[in-house]
């Protein structure tokens, strides 16, 4: 018997009385193995196998040309516990129910020690071919790490828009996205057609994908030549910065005369919308609000709020498809986006004669 360690094929080998080839065949390629080896000789590795308890070594097993079964996960930021968990859930229950249906295991990527800075997926210790493919989430991306991903071999999906390698012309990156630019425009029409001419909004411009479609959609809205829309609206106030404090955000939005603020994030939302109510500020009636883009929880303020849906989970299994298609066929993937439903919630009101005389 073997004394300590893990248990390689040529500890099966010798147990069983045949050569290494032997088992790497028995193990790697059943149906070949069923043509070239005898029973007898197939039974007693499969035996050794048995009672040993012997499991193949997955790098092993991929130099073969074998599959491990196993799906990565891995984001750039922390999934749980964290402020982050209830972004994150929905892709990772999606994710899960996928990879379960399609006979696949998971495994978590951590990449870098927290101590060490930003997540990376190539660190030093990097685990990333112990599974077949990986499923990519996070915000931002590290432009230098998906640039390395689309030039290997390695199957991956990103979860979220992501702009191809090299500009507009570039290599293109396999995901599956949320369409935020057609959303956000349609939530702008909706004001519109409540007859809110001046728009406040709070979030960046630049950075991350989601972020650019978002003020892609809503710049395009605004400007859109609709008689149904008329009169045209105008962009009072961009606050580019979220996270910011909730009176100051409230003292800009009202001297800028803005009717209707867009928030990127609903944290920002939910505390400007309190801020409003403890001065007396009726939401919808003083001020309309509009969130782009829903998360689950962000905060008990009990406030329904206009906003669009996010099919996190939809956008999850999706990706994890694609990426067990690039696995199992070597395709090349897509790129594919999915529609957001908006939300009604009760924050977005008709403009009143006094907002208008204003």
């Amino acid at each position: 018997m073997v004394k300590g360690g893990r248990l390689t094929q040529r500890d099966i080998a010798r147990i069983a009385g045949v050569s290494q080839a032997t088992v790497s065949l028995v193990l790697n390629d059943a149906k070949a193995a069923a043509g070239r080896i005898p029973d007898e000789t197939r039974e007693r590795v499969q035996k050794a196998i048995r009672e040993t308890g012997y499991v193949a070594d997955p790098i092993a097993r991929r130099m073969a040309k074998g599959l491990n079964r196993i799906l990565g996960v891995f984001t750039y930021e922390p999934a749980f516990p964290s402020a982050q968990a209830d972004f994150f859930a929905p892709f990772l229950f999606g994710i899960e129910e996928t990879a379960q249906t399609l006979g696949y295991d998971l495994l978590l990527l951590t990449g870098a020690p927290a101590n060490r800075g930003k997540r990376k997926i190539f660190d030093e210790n990097n685990r990333l071919r112990l599974a077949d493919g990986c499923v990519i989430l996070g915000r931002e991306f590290d432009r230098a790490e998906l640039k390395r991903l689309v030039a290997g071999d390695y199957p991956f999906v990103a979860v979220g828009r992501r702009d191809p390698i090299g500009g507009p012309a570039g290599a293109p990156v396999p995901y599956v996205g949320a369409d935020y630019v057609a959303a956000t425009a349609e939530m702008v029409r909706r004001a519109r057609a409540k007859g809110h001419t001046r728009l406040a909004y709070v979030g960046p411009s630049k950075g991350a994908e989601s972020s650019v479609d978002r003020w892609n959609g809503f710049a395009a809205a605004i400007g859109e030549a609709d008689a149904k829309l008329a009169p045209p609206a105008e962009l009072v106030l961009h606050i580019a910065e979220v996270g910011g404090r909730a009176l100051p955000m409230l003292e800009a939005i009202r001297q800028s005369g803005a009717t209707v603020v867009f928030f990127t994030e609903m944290a920002d939302a939910v505390i400007v919308d309190a801020a409003a109510r403890s001065q007396n500020l009726a939401v919808p009636g003083d001020l309309s609000i509009v969130v782009l883009g829903s998360h689950l929880r962000p905060m008990q303020s009990g406030t329904r709020f206009t906003t669009f849906s996010v099919p996190r989970e939809e956008m999850a299994r999706r990706a994890t498809q694609m990426l067990c298609e690039r696995i199992e066929a070597g395709s090349a993937g897509g790129q594919v986006v999915l529609p957001c439903e908006p939300v009604e919630g009760e924050t977005l009101g008709a403009i009143q004669l006094t907002q208008a005389a204003n």
